[in-house]
């Protein structure tokens, strides 16, 4: 993924009453994205609100498939068990719904390297393909949200072209700006990812990637219908009736901004990455705890165990803890409990041979600085100190639930 030169950056269009213009110049918004993550052509781009519009493109078109019988009732859509909550939402909604037999990839967490995701992903692909049964989708986040981790994308997107996978989606929400991203050599069908979290957009502003010439391109409709409809998606996506355009008009000013620092994207990329490593193990080593990941499976954020002291036994328990930290600390940090149910002689411990429950989850961007990790460091230490647990924040009623 290589910085755009600046002479191909154009200057933004005016509106003119009936929706936002195309930016005048040699390139239009759609041709920078292109650039960026080398799609084979310009046609191949659509700009969406965000990772979420773009997987109800791809989820609409197959539950029209299965409504309209070209796809069986019980065909399998196979998806990661930490897929985004609301891609989860958005399978349960149209492909479940539509007929589609569900299968999760029960990721392990913590993980060790990227070939424990693979063989947990080849063991999920035979349970769907169980019976004869035709794997019509699979979803696969290129990082996911939470826990944070880097997964082998195109490893995944090989084996399901070998084990014969109708088409690929790759939800990569975060991946811009935090990785690099070629979308011709990933070789999946459908590649979204926002603008407005690792490359400076404001929000909200995404790309749907799909491969030019496939079968079911001219299928692909925005779910708002508007004008554009049956112009194709890149047209349709476009316009969706009076709204706020401004994110997409401002895609080549974020390409400037980006250009201004010592080797663009890829600069900002690596420098993040170094130092989110370097946060992380001063945490891990203050807490007596590890990185959730290896470095090579995190982009600029990682996950940290925290002390298993901190007894964090629930979502709403990290959630409390969350909400405290930003209160008392000033700090803002999400903080993820690892519930799946394995025991507790498989838990990954600390240096108390305790079990971790807890992880935060931390992010360098170009604005961050060491102070602010030694903040959490110290409160999360003062914590420790003076014997807190997250039981202390719980209702009365949820303490004896859980005691």
């Amino acid at each position: 993924m290589a910085s755009i030169p600046s002479d191909e950056v154009s200057e933004n269009g005016h509106g003119n009453g009936n929706g936002p213009s195309p930016p005048r110049g040699k390139r239009p918004r759609a041709a920078l994205i292109s650039a960026l993550v080398n799609a084979g052509d310009v046609s191949e781009i659509s700009l969406v609100d965000n990772a979420t519009t773009a997987a109800a493109i791809v989820l609409q078109h197959a539950a029209w498939s299965f409504a309209e019988g070209h796809f069986a009732r019980g065909d399998a859509v196979l998806m990661l068990h930490y897929a985004y909550g609301a891609v989860k939402k958005s399978i349960q909604a149209y492909v479940a719904r539509a007929g589609a037999t569900v299968v999760e990839v029960p990721l392990p967490f913590p993980v060790t390297s990227p070939d424990a995701i693979i063989a947990e992903f080849h063991a999920a692909l035979a349970v769907a393909k169980a019976g004869g049964r035709k794997v019509r989708l699979a979803v696969i986040d290129h990082i996911t949200s939470m826990p944070s981790v880097l997964i082998p994308v195109k490893e995944l997107v090989a084996i399901c072209r070998q084990e014969g996978v109708d088409k690929v989606f790759v939800d990569a929400a975060h991946s811009v700006g935090q990785v690099p991203v070629d979308v011709r050599d990933i070789g999946a069908d459908f590649y979204t990812s926002n603008l407005h979290k690792w490359f400076f957009c404001p929000p909200a502003v995404a790309f749907l990637h799909t491969c030019k010439g496939g079968p079911i391109t001219s299928q692909l409709h925005h779910p708002v219908v508007s004008h554009e409809y049956g112009n194709g998606l890149p047209m349709e996506s476009g316009w969706i009736g009076t709204r706020d355009y401004s994110a997409q008009i401002v895609v080549p000013e974020a390409i400037h901004f980006v250009n201004r620092f010592e080797g663009g994207i890829e600069g900002i990329r690596s420098r993040n990455h170094e130092k989110v490593i370097e946060m992380g193990r001063m945490l891990a080593e203050a807490w007596g705890t590890f990185l959730g990941s290896p470095p090579v499976m995190c982009g600029s954020m990682a996950m940290v165990g925290m002390p298993s002291c901190l007894c964090i036994e629930s979502d709403d328990d990290a959630l409390r803890v969350r909400t405290m930290l930003r209160k008392d600390f000033k700090v803002e940090v999400p903080i993820y409990y690892n519930s799946r149910q394995v025991k507790v002689q498989e838990m990954a411990k600390d240096n108390n041979s305790d079990p971790v429950t807890g992880y935060v989850r931390i992010s360098h961007q170009v604005y961050n600085v060491k102070e602010e990790y030694e903040r959490l460091r110290d409160a999360v230490n003062k914590l420790v100190a003076e014997g807190f647990t997250s039981a202390e924040l719980r209702p009365a009623e949820k303490q004896e639930t859980l005691a």
